[in-house]
């Protein structure tokens, strides 16, 4: 798969995890993909969270990998 398809899918799959983090207040914006791995930014309620970690390589994390075997893991930027 080449990066812009990895990309795209990427964003899919954040549009489709989205809902799940607006029932809870937060959000998340994806920022790029670079030497397999994802860089997103938490947002709302999911910035502050002291659950954030457990999100990115809990579940998050198992999702995109399902997806896109890939992706080595996920990197959260604060911007």
């Amino acid at each position: 798969m080449k990066n812009t398809e990895i990309e795209d899918k990427i964003k899919e799959l954040v549009e489709n995890m989205r809902p799940y983090l607006n029932m809870d207040g937060g959000d998340m914006e994806f920022v790029k993909y670079e030497d397999h791995y994802v860089y997103i930014k938490l947002q709302g309620s999911c910035a502050n969270c002291l659950y954030q970690d457990n999100t990115i390589n809990d579940n998050l994390l198992e999702y995109f990998k399902e997806e896109i075997p890939e992706i080595e893991g996920i990197i959260k930027v604060e911007l």
